[in-house]
């Protein structure tokens, strides 16, 4: 299971230290994947408001085909359309679903936001039909907060 206080926390050590998004979204990334064997794709996209599409920074896992999705297409565009994050139980019972690997059951999407900007998503796939619960969004929810924090100030 997700120690998201630990993970936040060594975050947070690595902003002190002076380290950027970049590094700290494939930290996250790899630690996330490896806390959880339910947890068999972990991917970042960011939100490219130009474009209005989530672009893949990195993942661990499967490749997939997917490096570009738009606002509003499968699980992932959905939840920047909607503005809230996602847990699908079945991904299969979606019309609207973006394959990456048939043999995923479910999906949860959590936003990296602060306030109303979104900056983009964790994204994780379970091989797991009803995988992910309300403590898991609420542990990938702290750690997507930590990340939102260095994507802001970057921006300033």
């Amino acid at each position: 299971m997700l120690n998201a206080t630990e993970l936040v926390k060594e975050l947070q050590e690595m902003r002190d230290e002076g380290y950027l998004s970049d590094a700290l979204l494939r930290t996250a990334v790899k630690r996330i994947e490896e806390s959880d064997d339910r947890f068999d794709w972990v991917g970042v996209y960011l939100l490219n408001q130009d474009a209005d599409e989530l672009w893949l920074h990195n993942y661990v896992g499967s490749p997939t085909i997917h490096s570009k999705i738009p606002v509003g297409t499968g699980v992932c565009g959905t939840a920047v359309a909607e503005g809230r994050n996602l847990n699908i139980p079945n991904v299969a019972e979606l019309d609207n679903y973006l394959e990456c690997s048939p043999e995923v059951e479910s999906e949860m999407v959590v936003l990296i936001r602060a306030g109303d900007e979104i900056f983009g998503q964790l994204d994780i796939d379970s091989e797991e039909p009803k995988a992910f619960t309300e403590e898991d969004e609420e542990a990938l929810q702290a750690v997507a907060d930590k990340l939102a924090e260095q994507l802001m100030a970057e921006r300033r």
